[in-house]
Parts: C-alpha cells; structure tokens; sequence
C-alpha cells in the first residue's frame, strides 16, 4: 500500500521530510569497477571494447562489425509496420517543429562609450547519445536526444546502443534515421561512454555526451565530465499529480502507474484537497494495476515509494510541489493556469485532465529527458541550448578604451594584477600621445 499523508496531522512535516530525503536508488559503489573501465578503453581501445561487449551482452564483435552499416540499417528499418512508422513520424515532426522554437539570436549593439558587445550562438562540433538496450531501448529517448542536437546544428551525431545476445531493436534504428544520425554502434555501458569520452581507431571523440543509462553509465558520465560535456545525471523517475474536484479515478490512477511501470524505483506522487477522491484513486489503481503486463515493476514502485497527499488547500499543494520539485507535474485541477504559476520548480508540467504526462513521453513536443530527484529546482530538462555554446564578443574603439580602461587599470591594481593594468595603460598612454587631430 502507498503511503499516505495529511498536513493536518501532527507528524506531518517529520513523515514528509522521510519523503524527500528516501534514497530510491541501489546505492551499490559502481565508481572503481567504472574507473577501470575507462582505463581499459584508453589503453586498449577498440580491442577493450570488443571483449566488454562480449563479456557483458554477450556478443562477439571486431572494430569491422561495432558499426551498423547503411545496408544493416535499412533492413532492420524495413521490419517496421506503416502504423509504427507513422506514429514515430509524427512524434519526430512534432519534437523539430517545438525544438526549432529555442533556438536563440545573436546580438550585438554599441554602447554609450563606442564598445560594441554581443554574443554569438554555435554548436558543439559533435554529440554522443546514448541508448540503453535491451529492454529499457527507447525509440522516444532516440528523438528526444537526437533531434535536438540536429536543429541546434550540430555536425556529427553518434549514437551507441547495446544489443544484448545481438537483439536489434528495428525503432530505434528508425528514430535515428528520422532524426539525421548515421553513426550507429552497438556497443553500451561504460566503456561506451569511455569511447566517446576519448576516443579509439574506430569511434572518435565527441564533444558532448547526453542520454539516459545504468549506474555504471551514470558513474561513467560523472567520470568523463571535464574531458566532454554531459547532459545531465538522471536518476528514477518521478510524476506528482495535483488534482481536485470532479476528477476521473481511473485517469488518475493510470497516470500514477504510467509512472510506477518504468521500472520498481519511479515514484508516483499524489497530493488531493479530497480525501474522497484520494481513497477512490487508491482503490483504481488496486484494481488497474493487475492487469498490467508490467504488474510486477509497477507494483513494487507503489508499493515502496507510492504516496498519497491529503492537502488543506490548492495554494498548500503548491508549496509541497515545490518542495517536491518534481520530474512530471501534472495539474488536473479546475484552474491548472492559475496554479502553474504557482508551481516554480517542475521539470516539466501538464495542464489539465486531458493532457496525460505520457503524451509528453512520446508526441506533445518538449523534451522528456527532464531533472529528477529534486534537481529541477537547478536545472531543466533537455533542450536545443544543450548542444550550443554562447561567445562573447567585444570591441572597442580607441575612445570606448580611453573612457573605460582606467577603472580597468585600478581594478588590476587593487587585485595586486600588474601585467593587467600595464596591458590597458600602454595602450591608453600611445593614445594619449596622439597628436590632436
């Protein structure tokens, strides 16, 4: 049974702070089998890669065979069904057209003084993405990934994705071909963030690495971060559903279990200002969830971590939401408007009955790569501006120089900088000595 809290109970605060602060992860040290990993790959290469593949999905590769080829690729792109097709055509179209919307302007003007400033907006040469495999291989995360670092402009996109007992998954394949990727390996783990991190004779370097994985893939990104970019650091999934009023039970619970399905460690928040209607949630979702074929998964995440909020008022709910900052919020809720904007921290949110977190899984448009385990009170989920990086840009003219530098020559001054000052003094000083014109 879920857990269930009231804010009007004395032991609130002490049973929800238990919440927050519960660890829903194996918190099994994965950092030294990962270091070694690393290691391997950097001194061994594309030979370290074969036989980590080898041990660890069961597949016999050579550094010839770790990339799919255009022939492999579009005989597995062939298995899929026309309805698949268009499904993922659809969510791929609707993903560009959102994600084209952020991409940012340059600028430049001049000042007061004659400096003229800006910036400038480029992409990162090149981007890994990696795909879990197995069962947990994702066409969705394929597009959520790729299309992004595409319409930022991004020139060379790789994807690595594991495939055990070499099982294909025909989608994923699609996905990056709707998305503009060619550069497929079937390789995964650490070491395949190991080889996109440094690069072998097969695999070169990226510059940025995004997509979700294991703890060993976790710990590879923490350990690569530095030498590449990375996306960010996901852990379990997480959905709070806010909801009053004249709400469906059985909409409410499945949302609750789309959540708790991914895997035994998601959470499945509810908070209700209706007792009523928290205990008609709880009786659906006992009575959808055996018929579940991930029964089991979803089933252990309800039961471990699932929670059911009894809150005084909607302006209360808002407030643990945001303490709660979750990945998914959705307001089901007679105003979801008026609420949003009370609801700072979220990675991502849902307004209304009719729009289902899962949607945003699949076909809405933005990003489900998203922060969980309350970091989306930092930070935000996956964009365009992920693979770009910003320049600054300055130039001034002999007067900008002439008018600000000298309050640049105190500052090097007062910090003890010399060679600073000196640099905008002996350009001030020639300027100085300019005859007047």
């Amino acid at each position: 049974m879920p857990v269930t809290l009231n804010t009007s109970d004395a032991d609130f605060e002490a049973r929800f702070g238990e919440m927050l602060s519960a660890k829903r992860e194996d918190s099994v040290d994965v950092n030294d089998v990962v270091a070694g990993i690393i290691r391997d790959v950097r001194h061994r290469g594309d030979v370290a890669l074969c036989d980590l593949t080898s041990r660890f999905d069961r597949l016999d590769l050579t550094p010839a065979t770790m990339r799919f080829s255009a022939d492999e690729i579009a005989a597995q792109v062939a298995k899929v069904s026309v309805e698949d097709r268009a499904a993922l055509t659809l969510a791929a179209d609707r993903i560009r057209a959102y994600h084209e919307r952020q991409l940012p302007e340059d600028a430049s003007w001049t000042d007061a003084q004659g400096a003229t400033l800006g910036w400038r907006w480029t992409a990162v040469s090149a981007a890994g993405l990696y795909v879990p495999g197995g069962q947990a291989a994702y066409p969705s995360s394929v597009l959520m990934n790729a299309i992004p670092a595409r319409v930022a402009g991004v020139e060379r996109l790789v994807i690595c994705v594991p495939t055990p007992d070499g099982v294909v998954n025909p989608l994923v394949l699609l996905a990056a071909q709707l998305s503009g990727v060619t550069e497929i390996y079937r390789i995964g783990g650490a070491q395949a963030i190991a080889a996109l991190a440094y690069g072998t004779d097969t695999i070169a370097p990226v510059d940025k690495i995004t997509g979700p994985g294991n703890a060993y893939v976790a710990a590879a990104k923490r350990q690569v971060f530095g030498k590449v970019g990375i996306d960010m650091i996901a852990g379990p999934s997480e959905v709070l559903v806010i909801a009053e009023g004249d709400q469906h039970p059985d909409w409410l619970a499945l949302d609750l279990l789309a959540q708790a399905e991914h895997d035994a460690d998601a959470q499945s928040i509810l908070i209700t200002t209706d007792p009523a209607l928290g205990h008609a949630v709880a009786g659906a979702v006992d009575r959808i969830l055996p018929s579940l074929p991930r029964a089991a998964i979803a089933g252990a995440s309800w039961r471990d971590y699932g929670t059911i909020i009894i809150a005084r008022n909607l302006d209360e709910a808002a407030d643990l939401s945001n303490r709660i900052a979750p990945e998914h919020l959705e307001l089901c809720v007679d105003d979801p408007d008026t609420l949003a904007a009370k609801c700072v921290h979220a990675g991502a949110i849902f307004l209304g009955p009719h729009t289902p977190e899962a949607v945003g899984d699949y076909v809405s448009g933005p990003n489900h790569v998203l922060p969980t385990a309350r970091s989306a009170r930092f930070s935000s989920g996956l964009s365009v501006l992920d693979f770009l990086k910003r320049t600054t840009i300055a130039k001034l003219t002999p007067g900008a120089l002439a008018a600000i530098g000298p309050a640049a020559m105190r500052l090097a001054a007062s910090e003890g900088l010399q060679a600073h000052g000196a640099s905008v003094e002996a350009r001030i000083r020639i300027l100085n000595e300019r005859p007047a014109e």
